[in-house]
Order: structure tokens, then sequence, then C-alpha cells
């Protein structure tokens, strides 16, 4: 059974269908895995142990991942009668009282659900390491982050606990601890994902939702099973153009494709970083694509001055949303000086400033979009520098937001296209000599999953890395 840990959910799924493994063997497994792995990652938080084994037992969804088991993030995805916390002490013993309509999909698609995955407190930092529950460890090397917010699910799925897990990503959250846990994290466009029924415009935008996974196959045919609006979306994305995320996976056309390595904002990037994108670049190359160094003519600092009011007055939201479910009102002792100091600085901002800080975002996704009017994608470093050290965001007593200033050097490239709202992806085709994983961001236009989807199946299928294994893994 061991080799059937380390497939993906596509071909768990087919094994299941075909007979020749059950659902609870597989959930089994997965429990026995997190019973295993957990004490040294603390990547699971909530355990819905007897909840997996009833729903394994029963006769599964037909959906594409029938019977495989899968994580959800302790973050925005409720699940009907399980705790729920977003990191946050603040959140005490609550329970959901009903499903997203995401978690529903999930549940669909064949999905079981066997826990819930670490999150830092609100999702505000690129590390998971919240005070409430204590630091998710990274599987490469439990020294270092495994990025955030995901960054619980990033770790169960790149030890080896489930083939993929829930993500969401307002900033970076997806992509970020994908690059630091060696996996796949596709940022869908936005309105791709529904937020439905509890949200509809999550910070303006900001927020999407998805998984990582190990594979490109996987991503594809989650898209293909989560995807689609309901009445009253804010946000539509683009039809898809063909009948198929998955389909996308076959497409072979030769794409312009532009590089960036250096930082819209004045922080160095790693050597390590800079050399995964070119190494990615000059493979594209043999692949047949046309590739050429650009520039995205955007003032990095003055964008994140606009970002920081948007996520400053998004946190304080989160906030006053808890607030409405405890039924009183936060005190600073109920939640982290980071995330008490970044509520506050919301609190502050007025209308105005808010409407105004969106606009300036907004006139500068223009300008990053008009850089792909002549090119099919952009490779960018997922991150300014490898995997580091937990307790590197940590701030001092005095200075709470100097955690937040540090997680803006590591992050430079991800947030800009979450103000774009276009799909971008991290791909594990890089390793630094002491065996960290480095991701490479490839960023589509606004609308087109499938491009981005099918130049991450041909760099897949050209530099494999699904043999590669962590240091703590099942």
């Amino acid at each position: 059974m061991t080799d059937i840990w380390w497939q993906d959910a596509t071909d768990q799924a087919a094994l299941v269908a075909k007979g020749e493994v059950h659902p609870v063997e597989l959930v089994e497994g997965a429990i026995e895995r997190i019973e295993r792995l957990n004490p040294e990652l603390n990547a699971v938080i909530h355990r819905l142990f007897d909840l997996a084994r009833t729903s394994a037992a029963a006769p599964p969804f037909d959906g594409p991942f029938r019977g495989v088991p899968f994580l959800l993030k302790d973050f925005a995805a409720e699940l009907d009668g399980t705790p729920f916390c977003e990191g946050s002490a603040l959140a005490g013993d609550y329970v959901s009282k009903g499903d997203q309509l995401l978690t529903t999909r999930f549940k669909e698609a064949g999905l079981v659900i066997c826990g819930k995955t670490n999150t830092p407190e609100f999702g505000i930092l690129p590390t998971t390491e919240p005070r409430r529950f204590g630091a998710t460890r990274n599987p490469w090397d439990p020294t270092r982050t495994t990025g955030g917010s995901s960054g619980g699910s990033a770790a169960a799925v790149a030890a080896g606990i489930v083939p993929m897990a829930h993500a969401n990503d307002g900033g970076g959250s997806i992509r970020i601890p994908a690059s630091c846990c060696g996996l796949v994290g596709l940022k869908p466009t936005r309105g791709r994902v529904s937020l439905a029924p509890r949200y509809g415009d999550v910070m303006t935008g900001l927020v999407c939702e998805f998984v990582v996974t190990r594979s490109v196959r996987d991503t594809a045919a989650m898209l293909d099973a989560v995807c689609g609006p309901v009445p009253g979306e804010p946000y539509y994305a683009p039809a898809p153009r063909g009948p198929s995320f998955l389909a996308a996976c076959e497409e072979r056309r030769p794409l312009r494709i532009g590089v960036v390595t250096e930082a819209p904002i004045d922080t160095p990037v790693h050597e390590d970083c800079v050399a995964a994108v070119w190494a990615a670049a000059r493979l594209c190359e043999r692949l047949g694509h046309r590739v050429e160094p650009v520039e995205l003519s955007v003032d990095g600092d003055a964008f994140v001055g606009h970002f920081t009011t948007l996520w400053a007055g998004g946190n304080a939201w989160i906030m006053a949303d808890w607030e409405q479910r405890v039924g009183r009102r936060a005190t600073e002792a109920d939640v982290e000086p980071l995330t008490w100091a970044l509520c506050e600085l919301g609190r502050q901002v007025n209308a105005a400033q808010y409407l105004t800080a969106l606009q300036e975002v907004q006139l500068a996704s223009r300008k990053i979009a008009s850089v792909f009017e002549g090119l099919d994608v952009v490779l960018t470093p997922t991150l300014a520098e490898p995997p580091v050290p937990l307790g590197t965001f940590d701030s001092p007593p005095d200075n709470p937001l100097a955690g937040l200033l540090r997680a803006a050097a590591f992050v430079p490239f991800t947030p800009a296209f979450n103000v774009t709202g276009q799909p971008a992806i991290s791909l594990p085709l890089h390793w630094s000599d002491t065996g960290l994983p480095i991701g490479v961001q490839a960023v589509g236009r606004y609308g087109d999953e499938e491009t981005l989807i099918a130049l991450a199946a041909q760099l897949e299928e050209a530099q494999p890395w699904a043999e590669r294994r962590p240091k703590v893994r099942a």
C-alpha cells in the first residue's frame, strides 16, 4: 500500500473505480499517516476521523476523485458541524452551521474529508505559525517554514498524508506554500471558484479558493470539478475555451513567454530563485516556446502601500465577521499582536482612503495586464527566497507590524496577481543544493487557465518531480 500513498488523486480514484482498493482502506491509511507524522509536522489541527470513516463506508459520490482522502484548510471553506477557527483563539469552540458551496463540491467530487489543516491567524502571514495551534513544519526540513497561509495543507500533501488538500489565496497563500513544499499550486482566475453562500467579494476580489496537489492533472481535474458560478456572483470568470480544463493537459502549441526576475519592490532576490526561473525558461525554449525578458512597469513601493491599505481593511472586516459569529467584541488578548495591530490599522482607514487604494491598485492592474497583450505567459520566481527558518516573521513587542514588513520582502511576486485577478501557478521545478524546493511562478492572461495548465503539463513531463521525497514522509 505504501506505493499507493504516493500516487496522485487521479490514480487513487482509478483504483477505487476498478475495485482494487476500497475508500475505507484509503481513509484508514490517511488516518494512520496523520497519527504517525502529525506529531512532527503539526499539519492537521482538527481530526474528523469518525466522519471520514462513515463517509468512506457509504456509497461514494460518482465524482472524479471518488473515495480519495482529503483535508480542508481551517479557513473559509466551512464544513457543517465541525470546528472552525481560522487560526484564532477568538473563535473559541465555534462550530460551523453549514457547508460552503466549495465544500459541497469537494464532497460531490468524491473526496472524503479526514480533517482540517493549520493556518496562520486570519491567514495573514506567509508562514503557518499561529499562537493557538503552534507552528507547522516543512517536511523537507522541519526547521523551515511551510509557507502560508495554506501551510498545513501543503505539509500534509508534501509528506504523502493525502494527495491533495484545500487551499486559498489572498496574496499568495496557495502559491507560497506550494513553492516551500514542492507542490503544484494554482491560483485560479478571480470568480472561477465560487465563494458562496456566505461570501461574495472577499477583500475586493483578492481572495481565491482552490487546492494544492502533487500533479498537474489533479489540478486540472479538480478545477473541472469545483469551478462555476451561482446566481448573484460579484465576478464571473470568462467561460473555459473547451469542455474540460483537464483536456488542456494535451495542448501543445508554441507560446510567447516573458521572464521577470527582478522584484517589483526594493528587495533582493536570492540567486537560487533567479536560477530556478532561468532554468525553467531554458526548458521552455527546448520545448519550442519563445522566451524573452520583460518588465512589469509598476511602482512596487506605492503598490505595496495601497495593497497594505486593502489588506488591513480586509482583516478589520475578518475581525468584525468573527465578532458577529461569536456574539461579542474582540479584545487585544483574543488575537496575536500583529493581528491586533493590523486590524487597528484597518479600522483607521476610512471609506475614501480604501476606495482610493483600490483605484490605485486597479490602475497598476491595467499596466500589468498590458504586458500580456503580446505574451501568453510570464515566468517569475514564486518567492524571493528559499523556505526561511521558522520564526523569521516574528515581530518584537515594540513593533508588532515588523513581521508584515519582513513578509513583503519574502513574497514580492505573488500579490500583484491577486489584484489583477489573473491565474497564476507555482510549479516545483527546482531544488536548492541543500534540498529545499524552490517554485517557479507562471502567470497567464485573465481567464486563461488552459494555457497555464498546458505549459505546466509539458514542464512536468519534461522534468518530472513525482519521485522526489521529503525527509518527513509516509
